[in-house]
Formats: C-alpha cells, structure tokens, sequence
C-alpha cells in the first residue's frame, strides 16, 4: 500500500514555473518507478514523466520535454516535477502515481497507486 499526496499546484503566467511535490507514504515507495501525469477538462488522462525507482531513468512526454523535470528523494519519500516556462496548454490537474514495477512506464495501466491531483493553471 502506497499513499500519495500531491502539493504545489497554483495560478501562474505564461513563462512562469512551479514545483510540484508528491509525498508518499509506503514501504515500497522506493522500488517503485514514478509517474507525473495530467488531465485536462473534457480531455484523457495524459502521461507527463515519470523516473525509475532509482531515479537513474527519466521519460517525458515530447510536449514537456526541456521544460519540465522529474526528480525523486527516496529518504524523504518524496517525488517532484518541476515545470518551468509553462504555457496555457499546461493548465490540468496533475496527478503522482506508483507504477508496479521499478522500471520507468509511460501507461496509466502500469501504475496502482494515485494521488488526489492537484490544479496547475496557465494564464495567457
């Protein structure tokens, strides 16, 4: 069992950044890989990055990549995305997840455990 509390969501301009957090809870938190993803209104669940449970893996989805990072700290259990020159095409509810398995993994499928999300907004 792995809970995961997400934080670090805002109103931010265009250009501008924000670093989130995901505070896990969990004896298995290490050997889990990590997954970032977000959802906007009237649209799927979309992959953003997630990192290996070593945090020696990274993935990002093409529209991020440059702009955002994931990183983890296994001793604080936590897991963060840094997102930095946000655009308006940002603007979603992000949500952490724990995948199954150790290895890095881009589908919703491969990952158990969820936070509640938390709303990143973009203005123009």
């Amino acid at each position: 069992q792995v809970q995961l509390v997400e934080s670090g969501g805002g109103l931010v301009q265009a250009g501008g950044s924000l670093r989130l957090s995901c505070a896990a809870s969990g004896r298995s938190f290490s050997r889990s890989a990590m997954g970032w993803f977000r959802q906007a209104p009237g649209k799927e669940r979309e992959f953003v990055a997630t990192i290996s449970w070593s945090g020696g893996n990274t993935y990002y989805v093409d529209s991020v990549k440059g702009r955002f990072t994931i990183s983890r700290d296994n001793a604080k259990n936590t897991v963060f995305l840094q997102m930095n020159s946000l655009k308006p095409e940002d603007t979603a509810v992000y949500y952490c997840a724990a995948a199954r398995v150790g290895t890095t993994a881009i589908g919703t499928a491969a990952y158990n455990y969820w936070g509640q999300g938390t709303q990143v907004t973009v203005s123009a």
